[in-house]
């Protein structure tokens, strides 16, 4: 018998599309924002990230060094009602034109997230330098693009905290 949250995989994932459709398209054009959703880990999700923030001359939303911002779910997490969302910077030491230390980097976003910190549910910012960031939402899992969307907005109000964390290391 085939579960009900599998039989309703891309019913998920068209959520994120959904919500993908509602961001507002001028903003993310000015902040050279771009938007990814798909299938990762086996769980829907929704990307942003720039360019300038992954390996240049690779796919910015695989790319072996990259920082994004991603909201997902997956079957567990469908089962208990909730969204998850987080900031993750991979292998930051070869990012090009940079000379960055994990630990640094990640103090140093954080202590401009601090202001930020209370506009977001159940965040945490207790991780290793990989996870800047992570938090999580009660959602009613039949309808959460609204969700996801007002998610992606905030994180487009603080991702100018990534670029300055970034220009502290610029070589």
């Amino acid at each position: 018998m085939i579960s009900t949250t599998i039989m309703h995989f891309q019913t998920y994932l068209d959520k994120f599309e959904e919500a993908a459709d509602k961001l507002n398209k001028k903003l993310l054009h000015k902040k050279n924002i771009e938007v990814s959703v798909g299938i990762r880990m086996d769980s829907p999700c929704l990307k942003l990230y720039k360019k300038a923030w992954a390996s240049p001359a690779q796919d910015p939303v695989t790319a072996e060094s990259r920082i994004f911002f991603s909201v997902w779910t997956n079957k567990q997490i469908i089962n208990d009602q909730k969204l998850f969302y987080n900031i993750h910077a991979f292998k930051l030491r070869k990012l090009p034109g940079y000379k960055i230390e994990s630990r640094k980097f990640a103090d140093t976003f954080r202590a401009g997230f601090q202001d930020f910190k209370d506009q977001w549910q159940n965040v945490s910012i207790k991780f290793g330098p990989l996870t800047l960031m992570e938090g999580w939402l009660k959602i009613d899992p039949e309808n959460f693009q609204a969700e996801i969307a007002e998610l992606a907005n905030k994180f487009l109000e603080t991702a100018y905290l990534i670029d300055e964390a970034l220009a502290k290391f610029k070589k």
